[in-house]
């Protein structure tokens, strides 16, 4: 089982009902689902950084090559549950 450090956050209460009704759709508990959204955004600033990491020694990415990792994109989330991220419980 994965180590887990418990940690005590304040929501707004919209917010938080929000959430607790995502986790409830996607069977999992609430702090899986912050887990993993915090995971998930995690991953795509890396990717952000990546990329401007990259342009600033390559010029900015043409249209084609925006166009193919958009395509490259669409096919992998395609091939992950229909475009949705898998769920786990925390």
């Amino acid at each position: 089982m994965a180590q887990r450090e418990k940690r005590s956050v304040s929501l707004p209460p919209q917010l938080a009902r929000e959430i607790q009704e995502a986790a409830a759709r996607e069977e999992t508990s609430f702090s899986g689902w912050l887990a993993d959204t915090a995971a998930h955004r995690l991953r795509l600033d890396a990717g952000r950084r990546a990329i401007a990491e990259w342009e600033r020694g390559h010029g900015p990415l043409t249209p084609a090559e925006l166009g193919d990792g958009l395509a490259r994109a669409r096919a992998l989330l395609a091939r992950t549950s229909g475009g949705k991220r898998s769920r786990r419980s925390a």
